[in-house]
This record gives structure tokens, C-alpha cells and sequence, in this order.
């Protein structure tokens, strides 16, 4: 229990370690582009090598996919509601929507990623490598678009670092929980955590990370995700 406690505070602390650097000083639009690009990369990595993959080996393909649609519709529909509040409330701003994407993207695939890790912790194989770091890199400029963008629509400091703090600590309690529970969950399940946390993430790249990220980063970003990718990839195969 204290290992996965141990590894789940270091995957989630680059949450909070990313948003105290978006808010040390206000970041120009293109290194922070290029930031995100690169996290796009890493976790694009994630959903093809330690999700989509790992869950077709430990279960069944329609488990995966279940988990992939709930995921996705999840994401969909949270970030909708997310984004008609903000409008609703007097604050369209485009920078407070795409920093509340980023926010709930890292909240809604964080649980099941940092689950995952510690069912792996419990199942005495050993901390995946690719995953730990995949989820780590990844936090970051998550963490850093969101507050950097939330911070320039005008939100308190002090709000979004309580935010990051919780999403860490919500991350760092699935890891503990999947520790806990790992003895009673079926490989199906587990490839429908799997699938859950890849849906949630392919729909925020593609609606709110990518986007970003070339709008700050303009025509380098995909050269930046490429590089995220490569290295999120060739990290994967370390165990």
C-alpha cells in the first residue's frame, strides 16, 4: 500500500508542480504551444502503447471498447456542460473554456491511468516505466496550459492551485484504490479501465489539446508532438 501511495503521489505531483509554473509567470503563446504539443505527443503514446494495447492483452475486446465509448461520451459531455456554464455565467472567455477542458481532460484520465498503475504495483510485475512516465509528462503541460489560461481570464491564484491540489490528490487516492482492489478485478474490467481513460483522453486531445496547441505554437507543433511521441514511445518498452 505505501509503494502505490509512494508512485501514485510522484505521477500526480507534476499536476501541481505544472500549474505552480503557469502561474509563476505569464508564459508566451508559443513556448506554451509547443509545451502542449509535446504533452499531446505523450499522450498519444499512452492511449496506443499503455492503454488501447495493454488493455487488449489483459481482456476482452469489446470491454475495451465499452470502456473506450463510456470515456469518450464522459469527456463529451462533462466538457459541454463545462463549457455552456462558462457562457452561461458571463464567462465565454476562450482561455478560461480551453483551461477548464485541460483541467477536467487531466481529472477524467488521471483516475483510471493512476489506477491502473497500482493494480500493476499490486500484481508484483512492477511499476510500468512508459506508464509512470507517460502519465508524468503528460500532467505537465496539462497543467501548465490550464493554469496559464485560466490565470489570463482573470481567475484568483489561489483558486487554481486548491483545483490542481485536488485533482492530484483524487489521482493519487486511484492509485491507492486500484492498489486495494486489484486481487478482484477481472482482466474485462481492467481493459475497460483501460479503454475509459483512452476515450477521455483521444476526445480532449482532438477538442481542446491539439487545437491549443497549434493555435499558440503555429506550424512547429507537430514537430513538437512527433518528439513527445517518440519519447513517450521509446520510454513505453521499459519495465
Amino acid at each position: 500500500m505505501t509503494a502505490a501511495l509512494g508512485w501514485g503521489a510522484l505521477a500526480a505531483s507534476s499536476l501541481v508542480i505544472g500549474a505552480l509554473l503557469g502561474l509563476v509567470r505569464p508564459w508566451p503563446p508559443r513556448p506554451l504551444g509547443l509545451v502542449l504539443a509535446f504533452g499531446a505527443g505523450a499522450l498519444i503514446s499512452a492511449v496506443s502503447f499503455d492503454l488501447a494495447q495493454e488493455g487488449a492483452q489483459v481482456g476482452g475486446a469489446g470491454y475495451l471498447g465499452l470502456g473506450l465509448a463510456v470515456g469518450a461520451f464522459t469527456y463529451f459531455g462533462l466538457n459541454r456542460l463545462l463549457r455552456r456554464r462558462s457562457r452561461h455565467g458571463g464567462g465565454g472567455d476562450a482561455d478560461e473554456a480551453g483551461g477548464g477542458s485541460l483541467a477536467l481532460g487531466a481529472f477524467l484520465d488521471g483516475i483510471p491511468e493512476q489506477a491502473v498503475l497500482g493494480i500493476g504495483v499490486a500484481s508484483g510485475s512492477g511499476v510500468s516505466v512508459g506508464l509512470l512516465v507517460a502519465i508524468f509528462v503528460s500532467n505537465l503541460p496539462e497543467a501548465i496550459g490550464s493554469a496559464t489560461d485560466m490565470r489570463a481570464a482573470g481567475t484568483p491564484a489561489a483558486a487554481i492551485r486548491r483545483l490542481w491540489v485536488i485533482v492530484a490528490v483524487i489521482c493519487t487516492a486511484a492509485t491507492v484504490a486500484g492498489y486495494a482492489i486489484a486481487d478482484n478485478v477481472s482482466g474485462d474490467l481492467n481493459a475497460a479501465v483501460d479503454g475509459f481513460a483512452a476515450g477521455a483522453l483521444l476526445v480532449m486531445l482532438i477538442d481542446s489539446m491539439i487545437p491549443e496547441a497549434v493555435r499558440k505554437g503555429g506550424d512547429v507543433s507537430g514537430l513538437a508532438t512527433v518528439l513527445g511521441f517518440a519519447v513517450a514511445a521509446a520510454l513505453s518498452s521499459v519495465s
